[in-house]
């Protein structure tokens, strides 16, 4: 049983350390030319603009639910003014990045996953080579950079449309003026409380774009072949999002820890 186990996390730290070269090496390729614009702004289009809509919808509903379930807790101490205030708070720091990774890693990882890996197995991605194009530049490196950039554009949107939210809620409750709500939403916002927390989501990028790519680019046994990386994106980009978004917590309070002040 231990041997088993002893060998699960051999074979788990191997496949991470082959993800973890396989990522590096898309962004020492990204620094150098060719440098595959077209190809670039086509990813930025299919994960960014084509992710806007379930990341609208997401935040707004979001922001719906955590309007009213703050609004139950503070009404207890007389704190509804805070409301606003604490729903930007929760989204900027922590809640959209999170929400809108795992999003993108459901949605566009397992898209990628399937894309790359119906290439693989189809020959296609051979053909590219044959044609002497890099096919491992053209495929993997713009997908991962297009993640790396969409992210944190994506996760500033969906903190904006769960405030949006939010103010649909207590306008609908109290009445609340829109002027008085966002100066009260944003009149506690800081430097610490959105940019670390944005940047983080490049990681978050990163991760999605890297798994998925490397999966797909790998991929092999025909049509179960894709099945298989095309779920495995999804499931493994989601967990070591996850994982991550706890030490690049702990770092951000470690290097700006007046944002818990």
């Amino acid at each position: 049983m231990i041997e088993r186990i002893g060998a699960l996390v051999v074979a788990a730290l191997a496949w991470a350390g082959e993800v973890g070269l396989f990522g590096l090496r898309a962004l020492r390729e990204a620094l150098r030319p060719p440098f595959e614009a077209k190809e670039l702004l086509r990813q930025l289009y299919d994960i960014g603009s084509r992710s806007a809509p379930l990341i609208a919808v997401a935040g707004f509903s979001v922001g719906i639910v955590m309007s009213m379930h703050s609004r139950s807790s503070l009404e207890r101490f007389g704190a509804e003014a805070l409301i606003p205030s604490v729903l930007a708070l929760s989204l900027a720091r922590e809640i959209a990045p999170l929400v809108a990774g795992l999003l993108v890693s459901g949605r566009v990882g397992a898209g990628i996953g399937a894309e790359l890996g119906g290439m693989r197995v189809t020959e296609q991605i051979d053909a590219l080579e044959s044609l002497a194009v890099d096919s491992f530049k053209y495929l993997v490196v713009t997908r991962v950079l297009a993640c790396m950039i969409a992210q944190p554009i994506l996760t500033t949107f969906m903190s904006f449309t769960g405030i949006v939210g939010g103010f649909v809620a207590e306008t609908v409750i109290s009445d609340l003026s829109f002027r008085l709500y966002f100066d009260r939403a944003f009149s506690s916002m800081q430097f610490v409380d959105y940019v670390p927390a944005s940047l983080k989501t490049v990681v978050f990028g990163f991760i999605i774009g890297t798994v998925s790519s490397y999966l797909g680019y790998n991929a092999a046994g025909g049509a179960e072949g894709v099945g298989k990386a095309s779920t495995k994106s999804v499931v493994y980009s989601s967990i070591l999002l996850i994982l991550a978004n706890v030490v690049l917590v702990k770092m951000i309070i470690f290097f700006f820890p007046e944002e818990i002040g």
